[in-house]
């Protein structure tokens, strides 16, 4: 089968190339920096130059390729950034200009079936236990409506493109190796720092995915699951006040700090209350019974362990 990955470098792009590679596909994947074409024909897939967010080069791309099935996974979170709003901002706009020029010309190519990368942790607070029909919290202050907003829109274009068997995977917030929760990663760093406190009474439910698990499940969705919403994430929701303090064990870092909303708000900004004290339960069920979800990785509890290394007394 002919596939086309755009955003092939990111964190879940390369192991996802190398992955259907290895299957026997024919993969091309994008990139918007030449000095990664190398790395892509690494992974024993071909290379193209295109820039997400410029129909022209994602026209060409796709018209010159013609594949069967498109994996969207484009982002652009590499770069760390101390304002939420601004690190999300291409992103979003990846996510809702960038998916309109990419779904309407994966179409004239002739594709079928396109897979797209989407979050998990964008419910409305109060819904309680959610499964990928619970309202989404377009009214959510700040930068998060605004990402929140993006992701449906995207998630819209790629469900109700006609011709196309549009497939949805709301990752849960990703650990393991390159990413914010991993060896050298921000958020880990905080964590082993103290610097990163739980929020109210930590009540937020993070969704959590290994790389490696969010990996089998799109190189799963290529060719598998009817079309539609699939929420990736592990079996045990993750309440901060619950994880945070785990982590900081297996890191030898200090117990974290309890701060109120109002100064979380203040410090962090809005996301770390939804996030921390606020964010529902999520719900993996449908992932299983339609794709066949199977996890490495089943609780985020072994999950870091393995990433990290259980230092004794954690």
């Amino acid at each position: 089968m002919r596939v086309f990955v755009a955003g092939g470098t990111g964190v879940v792009g390369r192991p996802v190339v190398e992955a259907l590679a290895a299957r026997g596909h024919e993969v091309v994947a994008s990139t918007q920096r030449a000095a990664n074409l190398a790395i892509v024909e690494g992974l024993g897939a071909s290379a193209v130059l295109m820039d997400g967010l410029d129909e022209a080069s994602v026209r060409r791309a796709l018209l010159d390729v013609a594949p069967e099935v498109v994996v969207n996974l484009m982002t652009a979170l590499s770069a760390p950034s101390d304002d939420y709003g601004k690190w999300l901002a291409i992103t979003n706009r990846l996510r809702s200009e960038g998916t309109k020029v990419l779904m309407s010309a994966a179409r004239d190519a002739g594709a079928h079936r396109v897979v797209a990368q989407s979050a998990s942790f964008m419910t409305q607070p109060g819904s309680g236990p959610t499964d990928e029909t619970a309202p989404p919290y377009l009214d959510a202050p700040g930068p998060i409506g605004v990402h929140v907003q993006a992701n449906i829109a995207a998630e819209e274009m790629v469900l109700d493109t006609p011709g196309i068997d549009g497939v949805v995977l709301r990752y849960g917030f990703l650990y393991g190796d390159h990413t914010a929760i991993g060896p050298g990663g921000d958020i880990a760093k905080a964590v082993e720092a103290g610097t990163m406190p739980i929020v109210g009474t930590g009540a937020g439910h993070y969704p959590f995915v290994h790389v490696d698990d969010a990996v089998w499940a799109t190189v799963r969705a290529v060719g598998t699951g009817a079309p539609g919403v699939y929420n990736i994430l592990d079996d045990e929701p993750a309440p901060q006040a619950d994880w945070l303090p785990f982590l900081a064990g297996i890191l030898g870092g200090p117990a974290p700090a309890r701060i109120s909303e109002e100064e979380a708000a203040e410090r962090f900004g809005v996301q770390s209350v939804y996030y921390g004290n606020q964010l529902p339960a999520a719900s993996n069920m449908k992932a299983k019974a339609e794709l066949g979800l199977i996890f490495a990785h089943p609780s985020w509890r072994q999950g870091f362990r393995a990433v990290f290394g259980a230092r004794e007394g954690s």
